[in-house]
């Protein structure tokens, strides 16, 4: 029985669901990194971020390619890039909104 889209939507969504790989994301956003230069940008342990490469990586997000005993990632298409900037001005209004009520809330208190 096929799953349906809603369902894997959230799957999606959840494997997008940690820190790590949100900023590995956004490192890959400009192009290809090995491991060493994502481990020396995200203060993890190395297996931590294996761990977090290998979601991305069963997912199909990102692609890796070995040249010896270098491992390289990237971003398996654009579309990935598109969503972390959608997810930015969808953040970038939602804290303005917070900012104006917390503005708000502190005019209150000093009219008091």
């Amino acid at each position: 029985m096929p799953v349906p889209l809603y369902e894997a939507k959230a799957e999606f969504f959840r494997m997008l669901g940690h820190p790590v790989r949100i900023r590995v994301l956004e490192l890959l956003q400009d192009g290809p990194k090995p491991v060493r230069d994502l481990l020396s940008a995200i203060e993890v342990e190395p297996s931590s971020l294996s761990q977090q490469l290998a979601v991305l990586r069963r997912s199909g997000i990102v692609t890796a390619t070995r040249t010896g005993s270098t491992v390289v990632y990237e971003l398996a298409g654009g579309d990935v890039a598109d969503l972390l900037a959608a997810a930015r001005r969808i953040l970038s209004v939602l804290l303005a909104g917070q900012q104006e009520l917390l503005h708000e809330l502190r005019s209150t208190d000093a009219a008091r």
